[in-house]
């Protein structure tokens, strides 16, 4: 639920937490996250009680945001898969319409520039398809080292996360993340596992993170830097 307090424009979500946090979200959206009995006057007396945090937060995603690269479907652009740069090249004849084959992105196209609303098509299936097969599998290494059944895992768009917990267990990732280097994926892909034994950032939460992953920080680090540059 989109809400405005004064000059600030923020999406409302409740839940069973006991404590109220306050996210900047990849997009730059401000996420509050609240207990289900807490009162709209208490989340504004929260708001304006983190209003320099939110404030430093925009400002700081705003600035990362500047990686932000707009990439044009033409021979030659570099396209990012596994935290490695594939250049794109244009075959007029192939039975696939796009395929990474040999370093190279090939996609079936007889004019440059490809249509964006086509070639975005295709490495979004591509990037699903993918993400869904190394997720799974991820997903099982990790809950078993975690103790916990592996839950189902769905790769789809996400407008503001990376990844997600849905009430029924299920982990939903971002298609975007498998652009990303293995080791980042995997502390997404274990932040989501944790929160299924911990629903917040408490330090159990952290623990149970750090147990799997010693190196997290670093990878949270790089996410935070580099994930602007996660698109296309």
């Amino acid at each position: 639920m989109t809400k405005q307090y004064k000059d600030i424009t923020y999406d409302l979500r409740r839940s069973r937490r006991k404590t109220a946090s306050i996210l900047i979200e990849r997009n730059g959206a401000v996420s509050v996250i609240v207990p289900d009995n807490l009162s709209d006057e208490k989340v504004e007396r929260v708001l304006e009680a983190k209003r320099a945090q939110i404030y430093k937060g925009l400002a700081e995603w705003q600035s990362l945001n500047t990686r932000r690269y707009q990439r044009e479907f033409v021979n030659g652009e570099s396209f990012l898969y596994l935290g490695r740069q594939h250049r794109l090249r244009l075959e007029a004849i192939q039975e696939e319409p796009l395929v990474l084959r040999e370093g190279y992105f090939y996609i079936r196209a007889k004019t440059s520039p490809v249509p964006a609303v086509r070639a975005r098509s295709l490495f979004r299936a591509f990037y699903r398809a993918q993400g869904q097969s190394w997720a799974t599998r991820r997903i099982g290494h990790f809950a078993g080292r975690m103790g916990l059944a592996a839950p189902a895992v769905k790769v789809l768009e996400l407008r503001n996360h990376w990844a997600s917990c849905s009430a029924g267990g299920c982990i939903n990732v971002n298609w975007r993340t498998i652009m990303a280097p293995p080791t980042v994926i995997d502390y997404i892909l274990v932040h989501e596992l944790a929160h299924l034994t911990y629903p917040t950032h408490t330090e159990a939460f952290w623990g149970a993170v750090d147990r799997v992953l010693p190196y997290y920080r670093e990878q949270r680090a790089w996410l935070r830097e580099h994930g602007a540059e996660l698109d296309l």
